[in-house]
């Protein structure tokens, strides 16, 4: 309840500042206010719950525009099982840029994305930069997560993390970086990591990352991609995956087996006129010596000006079964304010010959209409038919106000 307290007070606060300051603090953002209804997984009971999300920033807030504001959170009420309300707090941070024209401060909760590890945390970020052709970047603070009924996160939950990366140079970017999360049993994870990404000639793009884990001493993630654009509607995509699962150090899961996961793909997309787009792809699965094939080819259609027709097929066959499934989907603005959109997915999917064949559907029906210029509503429902659910309808009503 004090971070709900702590948000709506943020929201004053901003309100406040636009009326007293001298220079005119501004206040933009999205209230978005929406009704859903679906099956709960866990309880298999139907749920019914309205939700107000609110994304708000508030610049300006000094006469140089150095100082801002920026907060996103969420607060669900059920409707239907008397659980009652519930709310999180997504972020809360204040920025202050160029401060001596070289470093970035960050403090509050923020969401905070390296190589090497990611967390969202209750601290600080500093970032030092315009020293030469490195930056550097520190963090540290709270480690914030989400269970079932709200925030989980324990008093010996914490998160540090350190990232050098080249500044200013064209057509380069890259990253080293160091992660170290903690909880009560001591260091779960210790992660080292980089990033890359480079272009040649204006039609080439080379990239890659991977995540050492120091504590196993393995790569728990390694990419290496390649991209080729001879023509603005044309682009050639080459990729290489590789995925060892490791889990916290101090979790009992640790200590369980688990196989490497690799994939290769090629992919082509093409643009063929303002009418019809093609793709096309093909991707190599295997599982430490299981393997399985994977075929998918889509198209998108603009038979008139204001009718598009997607459609997408895949087929998968090898470790895990086999699986045919297809996606049509058709979006229509019979006027500029209103858009309408219905969809179909179907899959036939064998997992062994003991069970034969079974299908999964999904129907659904979409409608979004612009009010005005800073307001729309929309609304989409959708029904799932497969092996466990004979019908499964769920849905959303929307209404969302940009300020």
């Amino acid at each position: 309840m004090a971070r709900k307290r702590i948000f709506c007070l943020l929201t004053g606060l901003a309100l406040m500042l636009t009326s007293t300051t001298a220079w005119s603090a501004e206040v933009h953002g999205r209230s978005s206010t929406q009704f859903l209804w679906f099956n709960d997984v866990f309880t298999e009971k139907k749920q019914a719950e309205f939700t107000e999300s609110l994304n708000l920033s508030v610049t300006k807030l000094d006469k140089d525009g150095k100082l801002s504001i920026h907060g996103y959170g969420r607060i669900s009420q059920d409707v239907r099982n008397g659980e009652g309300l519930n709310g999180r707090l997504y972020y809360l941070y204040g920025d202050y840029r160029d401060l001596f024209d070289k470093v970035d401060l960050r403090i509050g909760r923020q969401y905070v994305n390296y190589a090497a590890g990611s967390a969202l945390i209750d601290g600080g970020q500093i970032e030092l930069k315009k020293v030469g052709p490195v930056a550097f970047s520190v963090m540290g603070g709270r480690n914030v997560f989400f269970d079932l009924n709200g925030e989980g996160t324990r008093s010996q939950d914490f998160a540090f993390g350190a990232a050098a990366y080249l500044a200013g140079i064209k057509g380069t970017d890259a990253e080293l970086s160091y992660f170290m999360k903690l909880d009560k049993d001591g260091i779960a994870r210790n992660q080292v990591g980089a990033d890359l990404k480079q272009y040649l000639f204006n039609s080439v793009k080379l990239y890659g990352n991977t995540r050492f884990d120091i504590v196993s001493e393995s790569f728990s993630e390694v990419l290496a991609g390649i991209k080729y654009f001879p023509s603005s509607n044309l682009i050639f995509t080459g990729e290489w995956y590789q995925s060892y699962p490791t889990f916290d150090a101090t979790s009992i899961y640790s200590v369980f087996a688990v196989n490497r996961y690799q994939e290769g793909v090629f992919r082509a997309d093409y643009i063929l006129n303002n009418m019809i787009s093609l793709n096309a792809g093909y991707s190599i699965q295997d599982y430490e010596g299981a393997g399985a094939d994977v075929i998918e080819v889509g198209c998108r259609i603009r038979p008139v000006e204001h009718v598009q027709l997607n459609l997408n097929y895949d087929h998968r066959s090898g470790y895990g079964g086999r699986l045919n499934g297809g996606i049509a989907e058709i979006i229509y603005e019979p006027i500029k304010p209103l858009e309408l959109a219905a969809g179909m997915h179907f899959d036939v999917y064998e997992r062994d010959r003991v069970t034969g064949e079974e299908t999964a559907r999904k129907f659904w029906a979409a409608a979004k209409y612009k009010l005005a210029q800073n307001m729309s509503a929309s609304v989409r429902i959708e029904d799932d038919v497969n092996a466990r659910y004979k019908s499964d309808w769920q849905g959303r009503l929307a209404f969302n106000y940009d300020f």
